[in-house]
């Protein structure tokens, strides 16, 4: 692996540790703030809505900026954002420091990306991405727990203080290791909004929307299912939220080489499990062991979706990739609140705690449609190259990266 790119999983373990342990924390900063928990909890929110609005606006602004340079000024307002966070007096400022801090999230796994596809030869292009993916897998089994763990002894600051610091190594890796990669003399915001007006990036967000939105139904209530259903006790559900990590992380090394080998069979293949996996937890949620192995398994399907999204998300956007690239973050935090409104639907209608999981195989089989009708219509136009060989992430001329 080249340096670069364990740099770039460093960024990503540093956001997802961020994202994620403030909801483990939510009782402590609710005490320390003056709030009640639920209002605590639209921290998640404001963070959520700044990846929405940071994914393209950044990288929007950003579009002729070199990558190595635009990498470093994100990593430099994610500190920011953190540090803001651990040093906010009220609940308002807090707020505010955490729609901030999660500005850059997208633009940096959507440049990250971009980045990592040329570091390697093109048909390894997936498995570079992925690679820097796994960052954010392990912040679900060590970050996260860390983070809770140091916030609940040391107070809720100092675990974004702690996070401020993975920012600040980071930032330090990425100036050592990263080369520098011009922008093509076409580039910029005109040519990055004209490549996200193509159906085709439409289709890739909306099927990540949707699709991934399956997952995040059962995610989102996966600790009051376990509790309720399984028997598990409140103790226990941080290893299973580990399982979970396990589970993606494994779903992540398999996602590289698969989709470096058949982009969008990948695709199909996780969103198919994915909602076979969902189905099948809905019988086994009342069996301890059965039930942990389901949701190991949910958690590698629902990781083996991203990287085929995102490179084909980087595909069709062809010579301006970068906003297509961020903005899939984007999408995948719509499909986190979109998931979580609609499993929160289904279990208010009396349907039950298991309810999600069927509520979330039908968004997984409704983001499958969507990929197949993207794929349709590649057949149609006679637009679908034939590997992934030969992309323009490496030398923004050649033709469209594809899909066997």
């Amino acid at each position: 692996m080249p340096l670069a790119l364990l740099a770039l999983a460093v960024v990503a373990f540093g956001i997802g540790t961020t994202e994620f342990t403030t909801m483990g924390l939510l009782p402590q900063i609710a005490d320390g703030v003056g709030v009640s928990v639920p209002h605590a909890g639209n921290l998640v929110s404001a963070y959520a809505l700044g990846v929405v609005v940071g994914a393209p606006v950044l990288t929007g602004i950003g579009a002729r900026i070199p990558h190595k340079r635009l990498l470093l000024l994100l990593s430099g307002l994610f500190i920011v954002g953190n540090t803001a966070s651990a040093l906010a007096p009220d609940f308002g400022t807090l707020f505010a420091a955490r729609f901030v801090a999660g500005l850059p999230h997208g633009a940096l796994f959507g440049v990250g990306a971009v980045v990592a596809s040329r570091l390697v030869a093109p048909e390894r292009a997936a498995r570079a991405v992925s690679k820097m993916f796994l960052g954010l897998t392990v912040a679900n089994i060590v970050g996260v727990p860390a983070g809770t763990a140091l916030g609940q002894h040391l107070g809720w600051r100092s675990a974004y203080y702690a996070v401020a610091v993975i920012g600040l190594i980071a930032l330090a890796a990425l100036a050592a290791s990263v080369p520098d990669q011009p922008r093509g003399e076409q580039s910029g915001i005109r040519q990055e909004l004209r490549a996200m007006g193509n159906k085709q990036v439409f289709l890739g967000l909306a099927t990540a929307v949707v699709g991934f939105g399956g997952f995040f139904a059962v995610y989102s209530y996966l600790v009051p299912m376990l509790t309720h259903l399984t028997g598990l006790s409140d103790s226990s559900t941080t290893l299973v939220l580990a399982l979970y990590g396990v589970g993606m992380t494994a779903g992540t090394l398999i996602a590289g080489p698969l989709t470096d080998r058949a982009l969008r069979p990948t695709l199909y293949g996780g969103l198919a499990l994915l909602a076979a996996a969902l189905v099948l937890f809905y019988f086994t949620v009342h069996s301890t062991v059965p039930a942990l192995l389901t949701v190991t398994f949910i958690g590698a399907m629902g990781a083996l979706i991203t990287t085929p999204v995102q490179m084909l998300l980087m595909a069709k956007a062809k010579n301006a990739p970068t906003m297509a690239a961020a903005s899939n973050h984007s999408a995948f935090n719509l499909a986190n609140a979109g998931g979580a409104w609609l499993g929160g639907l289904v279990i208010s209608a009396g349907w039950g705690w298991a309810s999600p999981t069927l509520a979330g195989a039908v968004l997984a089989l409704a983001g499958l449609g969507l990929a197949l009708v993207s794929s349709r219509l590649d057949r149609g136009s006679h637009s679908e190259p034939s590997s992934t060989s030969g992309t323009p992430l490496h030398t923004g001329t050649e033709q469209a990266a594809a899909e066997r």
